[in-house]
C-alpha cells in the first residue's frame, strides 16, 4: 500500500470543511503570540554498562565495562497560530550536550557521537525548525519536529532525541477520532549534529538500523469507541526496505473506585521489499525482514498497587526490525530496557509489579519492578535460544515549590542469554541514573 497517494493539502482541506467537525481549534486561536509557548529541558544521564561475556568496549577489547555521564538541555518554542480561516505558526529547537565523564577506553553508550579517533566528543549540539498551519482542526507541520506514530517514532532514551525532517498531517476534526498521515525524508541519530538519511540510521549495539531506504510514508488513526475502549491503526512504506503494518486495542473494565483492569493489545507485521529482502536482521546469516509480532498484556490495578503480566510472540523470517523507521518504532509488551523480546520465532512472558507510595503519604514517589523470559528463538547453526531479564527502577518526581517537576530516576537491568543467543545479544548488568528538570520560560 502507497501510503501517501493523497495530496495532504487535500485532505487537510476536506477534514477542515467536514459536516461532521464538531469544534475548531482555529476559532479559538489567541495568535501568533497569545498561544507561544517556549521551554527548557535540563537532563542529567549516568550510565553503565557491565558485560560479562562475549562483548568488549569499542575502544578497549580487553574490558567489557563502558561508563558515560553527561549533561543536556533541549530549549523548544512553539508560536500559536495567526488568527483567520488558516493559521500560520513556526516550531524551533536548539538543543546540547556536555560530556561530564566517558574516556575512550570504556566509551559505547551511545551518549556521544565519536570521533575519527575514536574518542567521543565533549559537546554536541544542533537546531531546527518547522513551518505550521491550522485549518479548523487539521494541522499541516513541515521541518524538524519529533513523532510519536507506532511505526515511526524517534528516540528520547538517551541525552538528546532523534530529529525527524519531513511533512506531517494530524487531523481531529471528529471527536474521539485522530487521522494522521506524514512523510520523512531525514532522521538525525541522538548523537548526530546534521540531518542523516533515513537509511543513514543505527544504534550502538548494532542490533537495527542498517537501512538502504531514502523516505517513510506513514498512516495512522485511532479513535475512542468510549471512555474505557480505545483502537488504533497504522502503516508505514520504507522506500526499497519494508511495509509495516500495526493494530492496538486497549480497554479497561473500571471495578470499583480503587480497583480496575486493563487488557493492551498490539501488532505489527512487516513485509520486506526489494533491497530489504537481503537484510540481516539478527546477524545470523538469515537474510528477510518478513516478521509477525504481537503482544497481549493484563493488569489488574488496586489502589497503590499494579499487577501486569503478558504475552509476546514473533515469527516469520527473521526478527522484528526498526530504526530506519526511528529507534523507539516498537510499541509492543515486552519492549524493556536492554532486550525486545523480538527474536525469530520467539515467545516470551512477563511479570511486573508498579507501586505508587502516593498512598503512602509519599506523592511523587514510585517503584516498579519486572521480569521477562524468553525462548524459542530460531537461531541458524546455533539450536534454541533463551535470553531472560530483570529490571528495577524507582522514581521521585518533586510535587510543588521552586523546584516543582524535578525527577530523579534510578534505573537497573540484569540481562542473560543462553550460549545459543550470546552472539547476538550479551550477558550484562546496565545501571542508570536520570535526572530531569522541566521549565515552562513561557
Amino acid at each position: 500500500m502507497r501510503v501517501m497517494k493523497w495530496s495532504m493539502i487535500a485532505l487537510a482541506v476536506a477534514a477542515g470543511t467536514s459536516q461532521f467537525a464538531v469544534a475548531s481549534s482555529q476559532d479559538d486561536s489567541k495568535g501568533f503570540l497569545g498561544d507561544q509557548s517556549l521551554k527548557l529541558k535540563t537532563r542529567f544521564e549516568y550510565m553503565n554498562r557491565d558485560y560479562k561475556n562475549g562483548a568488549s568496549n569499542p575502544s578497549n577489547s580487553d574490558s567489557g565495562y563502558r561508563q558515560d555521564s553527561g549533561i543536556s538541555q533541549l530549549l523548544t518554542y512553539e508560536s500559536g497560530f495567526t488568527q483567520g480561516t488558516v493559521g500560520f505558526g513556526i516550531d524551533a529547537m536548539a538543543m546540547g550536550s556536555a560530556k561530564l565523564d566517558g574516556g575512550s577506553g570504556h566509551r559505547g553508550n551511545g551518549l556521544f557521537a565519536v570521533d575519527s579517533d575514536g574518542n567521543e566528543e565533549k559537546s554536541q549540539g544542533k537546531t531546527g525548525g518547522a513551518v505550521k498551519l491550522r485549518l479548523s482542526d487539521t494541522v499541516l507541520k513541515y521541518g524538524q519536529q519529533f513523532v510519536a506514530s507506532p511505526v515511526f517514532a524517534t528516540d528520547d532514551s538517551r541525552l538528546l532525541p532523534e530529529v525527524a525532517t519531513g511533512t506531517l498531517i494530524t487531523s481531529k476534526e471528529i471527536k474521539g477520532l485522530e487521522l494522521s498521515a506524514g512523510r520523512f525524508t531525514a532522521l538525525s541519530k541522538q548523537t548526530g549534529m546534521a540531518k542523516d538519511s533515513i537509511g543513514g540510521i543505527s544504534d550502538d549495539d548494532g542490533n537495527h538500523g542498517k537501512g538502504l531506504s531514502s523516505a517513510i510514508n506513514i498512516f495512522g488513526a485511532s479513535y475512542a469507541f468510549t471512555d474505557n475502549f480505545t483502537g488504533a491503526l497504522a502503516a508505514s512504506d520504507a522506500d526499497q526496505y519494508f511495509k509495516k503494518y500495526y493494530v492496538n486495542l486497549n480497554y479497561t473494565l473500571p471495578i470499583t473506585d480503587d480497583q480496575s483492569l486493563n487488557f493492551d493489545l498490539n501488532g505489527y507485521k512487516t513485509k520486506g521489499d526489494k533491497r530489504g529482502d537481503t537484510v540481516d536482521a539478527i546477524g545470523d546469516g538469515t537474510l528477510g525482514v518478513d516478521n509477525n509480532l504481537w503482544s497481549l498484556a493484563g493488569a489488574y490495578s488496586l489502589g497503590a498497587h499494579k499487577f501486569t503480566v503478558a504475552y509476546q510472540q514473533s515469527s516469520g523470517d527473521n526478527a522484528y526490525y526498526y530504526g530506519v523507521d526511528g529507534n523507539s518504532t516498537i510499541f509492543v509488551s515486552n519492549s524493556i530496557q536492554i532486550s525486545d523480546f523480538v527474536g525469530r520465532d520467539e515467545k516470551s512472558w512477563q511479570a511486573r509489579y508498579d507501586l505508587n507510595m502516593a498512598s503512602y503519604g509519599v506523592p511523587g514517589l514510585s517503584f516498579m519492578t519486572r521480569y521477562v523470559k524468553g525462548d524459542n528463538i530460531t537461531v541458524a547453526n546455533a539450536g534454541e535460544g533463551k535470553e531472560y531479564e530483570w529490571n528495577v527502577e524507582s522514581k521521585y518526581v518533586v510535587q510543588e515549590g521552586p523546584a516543582k517537576d524535578l525527577s530523579f530516576r534510578l534505573r537497573f537491568a540484569n540481562y542473560r542469554s543462553n550460549e545459543a543467543y550470546s552472539n547476538y545479544s550479551s550477558d550484562l548488568y546496565d545501571t542508570r541514573v536520570i535526572v530531569e528538570y522541566p521549565l515552562s520560560i513561557l
